[in-house]
């Protein structure tokens, strides 16, 4: 059975974690096989892309029973990141398109954190975000300890990841930490309806703001000013602004190709 599951739809593509017995937890295999079906959107040219899980959850980060070190090793833990996690954050948030991650169940460690490296969580009532690490004498990466600190405040993100409590859905939702919280059983529809109105949008315009957003929690003002004047200078040559000029005079539904 594949890790990861790719479903091709009209103008983007569902990404499903697929160890469904694992609760979705990482392995070698699953991490290769997440990077290709990423790769793979780009290749196509899909304009918008969800994820989400198999089964009863989204991700229980790392599968420790991958972890199988001889005794007496002493493990790099930090190579693991360098050479795995760390990339497909990475990868995320470089994509130059929407990514939705739609959250069923739980989400706990790195697969929490995965979660929040996408654009746009939504997720199903019951779901659990968990930073779970501290229960093993680790700390929260796959950045998790940088969007919790940016997204919730010191206070909060310290609480979160030295008590590894679970953070339910709606709280998260109400604190600011996700977008929206739904029905389990509305949580794919709205998944499916959001990237389909996505898939006919302007995604040269979704990948600047996208690009905009994320480096405004780095910059200062004069940075961000300038690199809102660039990226608007880079927005206004596309086709899809004009076009979007034109249907607006015209008084009619823009048709953007995404260019």
């Amino acid at each position: 059975m594949d890790s990861v599951l790719y479903e091709p739809r009209e103008g983007y593509a569902l990404i499903t974690l697929n160890r469904p017995d694992k609760l979705n937890s990482f392995n070698e295999e699953m991490h290769s096989r997440l990077a290709e079906a990423l790769d793979r959107l780009r290749d196509e040219g899909r304009r918008a892309v969800i994820l989400t899980g198999a089964g009863r959850g989204f991700c229980a980060g790392q599968d420790l029973s991958d972890r199988n070190f001889p005794t007496g090793e002493v493990p790099d833990l930090g190579a693991t990141l360098d050479r795995l996690y760390n990339p497909l954050v990475r990868k995320i948030r470089a994509l130059e398109l929407p990514v939705i991650c739609a959250v069923n169940g739980v989400a706990a460690g790195a697969g929490a954190n995965l979660a929040l490296a996408c654009d746009i969580v939504l997720a199903a009532r019951s779901t659990k975000f968990i930073q779970a690490f501290a229960k093993i004498g680790l700390v929260p990466d796959s950045g998790g300890t940088w969007s919790l600190t940016r997204l919730l405040g010191e206070a909060r993100a310290k609480a979160l990841a030295m008590t590894a409590a679970p953070l339910p859905a709606e709280q998260a939702e109400a604190w600011g930490l996700i977008w929206r919280t739904m029905d389990d059983d509305a949580l794919m529809d709205e998944a499916h309806a959001l990237a389909a109105q996505f898939a006919a949008a302007p995604t040269r315009g979704l990948a600047l703001i996208k690009q905009a957003i994320q480096a405004a929690a780095t910059n200062d003002m004069d940075a961000q000013l300038d690199l809102e004047r660039d990226l608007q200078r880079e927005a206004g040559r596309t086709t899809d602004y004009r076009e979007g000029v034109a249907a607006f005079l015209e008084k009619r539904a823009p048709k953007f190709t995404g260019r």
